[in-house]
């Protein structure tokens, strides 16, 4: 009796972690059959995330459109999905040059697009642009080119896009934000104002679409992590708490960050099930955000506490 009291703990852990992992094994076999041989196009593919999600749905057999800025890394981006893709069950990619900052072509870059294969099933806004900086110390020009990457390129792209997907009565929007389309972190308030514009954009769209039969997601990461974590965005719990010694910050970083291979999955799960959004952060991030909606006052004045406490530390030093 004792002996199997003992063994009763590890055997039922072991029994919960199976079944967490058939369920999940399953629900990833049923995402990638989802998106097989549907049109994908997916917006910046040659970013850390676009290629990532370039990666996912193309070994989910999706006929891809992939988009970006520059012609050379569009054909690596390709080499490499061909190389390590079985072609009886891939398509190869179809290549696109798209700035999205460039408004004026975006329409014309559009028809491209749906010409590849007549028509799109599930359009992945991905492209964006990120700055860092007082409010005073950035140019209005530059707080332009901000909207236009975040904000303007992703509905105009949109808009375009939309008409044919009308047309079929079907079809999936995809916007990849920030959770600073949700709470405003200070020094990106260009960032955060495109990133909260393009959520109210696409909550509308949402209304709008449902009697289409077009669904519409947006996923929220909290910071995408790179090769490089020194050039990471900083994190939240620097400024909602107190400031952050610099000798830890690169860990901090980590913790509250996503890895592009996580958001690329989720982003596969999303279509799937056509979740209307999704919100990834660790405790803190997710924290602020229901700290923001619920307790303003308090919210402001932890967020006005990490600033000054920064100041303060930056002037002692």
């Amino acid at each position: 009796m004792g002996i199997f009291a003992v063994l009763a703990l590890p055997l039922l852990l072991f029994g919960i972690s199976g079944i967490i992992y058939i369920y999940q094994s399953v629900r990833w076999l049923l995402s990638k059959s989802a998106v097989q041989n549907k049109v994908v196009v997916i917006t910046d593919a040659i970013s850390g995330l676009g290629k990532e999600c370039s990666r996912v749905f193309h070994n989910g057999g999706a006929r891809l459109v992939l988009c970006g800025r520059t012609w050379e890394k569009l054909e690596a981006l390709y080499d490499a999905l061909i190389n390590v893709a079985d072609p009886s069950v891939t398509y190869a990619p179809k290549l696109i040059l798209l700035d999205i900052t460039d408004i004026n072509c975006i329409r014309d870059v559009a028809k491209e697009i749906v010409n590849c294969y007549g028509c799109v099933d599930i359009l992945i806004n991905n492209a964006s642009m990120k700055v860092k900086g007082a409010v005073q110390s950035i140019s209005l020009e530059l707080d332009k080119k901000i909207m236009d990457a975040n904000y303007f390129g992703p509905i105009t792209l949109t808009k375009a896009i939309l008409p044919n997907m009308i047309a079929r009565r079907t079809g999936q929007i995809v916007l990849i934000n920030s959770i600073q389309g949700k709470i405003g972190i200070p020094f990106r308030a260009a960032y955060a104002a495109s990133k909260h514009a393009a959520v109210g954009f696409f909550d509308c769209l949402r209304a709008e679409m449902e009697e289409f039969d077009i669904s519409v997601s947006t996923v929220n990461p909290t910071f995408i992590l790179h090769r490089n974590v020194t050039n990471l965005a900083v994190s939240l719990a620097e400024y909602l708490f107190t400031t952050i010694p610099s000798d830890v910050s690169d860990c901090l970083k980590v913790a509250y960050g996503v890895h592009p291979v996580e958001v690329a999955e989720e982003v596969l799960r999303t279509v799937s099930s056509k979740k209307q959004e999704v919100l990834m952060a660790n405790p803190i991030p997710r924290a602020a955000v229901y700290i923001r909606t619920f307790f303003p006052e308090l919210f402001f004045a932890i967020v006005a506490s990490g600033i000054r406490e920064k100041q303060k530390t930056e002037e002692e030093n």
